[in-house]
């Protein structure tokens, strides 16, 4: 039996946060989910899976109101569901009995962190250590907030362009640090190993790189990419330290096709 079961919609950039820290850990991690619209039709629970039409009817009792990227949608959400998921979000991870819910994608990361520390200290060797970890982890919620709340605005061609302009703040202010952080010439965002910090730096830069599917709506409104093909020479360290990664054992099978397939969709 898994050690976590991560219950999500497909393909997800942040729950790669967990999926990598397990392959440099060791911790067996096992992933449930389809396409967000598919996600629709499923049972949101423990043994989450894809509903038959009659199973759905049969469940009328636990229809719940969709919010943010599923917002106004009718979901199948059970009671044991959001007794360990309050917030009724994905994704959602779940102790191996089912009963310990845990939310947050940083959070999910850091459960895998703690099941394999010792064997391989990715949430740090100390308390300092891990707590200057958490500064960044902190920092990139910051990020991620506005990441959430630009790519979906990116779907309205009518979005407001000050949605924009805080997206591209906060990526400025987010990049700024990791540069900051592996300068003069550090290899890892915290200390002289690979941690969570780098792990989530990644999966967040991923996610962002969603911006390029958009690229037609923002031409239109003349606004510039963020995410434009020279933000590596404005911040080399940083772009230098997601390439390497990118290309790590644990972080390729995730990230290679993610990326390969965005670069070969029309911009």
């Amino acid at each position: 039996m898994a050690q976590l079961r991560i219950f999500s919609y497909l393909p997800n950039p942040r729950i790669w946060k967990a999926t990598i820290a397990a392959r440099l850990n060791g911790v067996e991690v096992e992933v449930r989910g389809a396409r967000p619209r598919e996600l629709r039709d499923w049972l949101w629970d423990f043994e989450a899976r894809p509903l038959s039409h009659g199973e759905r009817e049969a469940l009328a009792a636990s229809v719940r109101v969709g919010k943010v990227g599923f917002k106004g949608g009718e979901l199948i959400k059970t009671d044991a569901f959001l007794a360990a998921h309050p917030f009724g979000t994905v994704p959602a991870a779940f102790s191996p009995d089912g009963l310990i819910g845990i939310f947050e994608s940083n959070s999910i990361m850091r459960t895998v962190a703690r099941l394999g520390a010792d064997r391989v200290p990715l949430y740090g060797r100390h308390a300092y250590e891990a707590s200057r970890i958490d500064s960044f982890l902190d920092a990139s919620l910051v990020f991620a907030r506005d990441t959430q709340h630009y790519l979906l605005a990116l779907g309205d061609e009518n979005f407001p362009a000050h949605v924009h302009a805080r997206a591209a703040e906060a990526f400025g202010v987010y990049i700024a640090g990791i540069e900051q952080a592996l300068a003069p010439q550090h290899s890892f965002i915290v200390g002289e190993q690979l941690t969570l910090a780098d792990i989530c730096f990644v999966a967040e830069l991923c996610l962002f790189s969603n911006e390029r599917l958009r690229r037609p709506t923002l031409d239109r409104r003349s606004l510039a990419p963020i995410l434009s093909d020279a933000w590596e020479k404005a911040w080399p360290r940083a772009g230098s330290h997601f390439r390497r990664l990118a290309d790590h054992p644990a972080f390729a099978p995730d990230v290679g096709p993610y990326l390969q397939k965005l670069e070969k969709r029309p911009a």
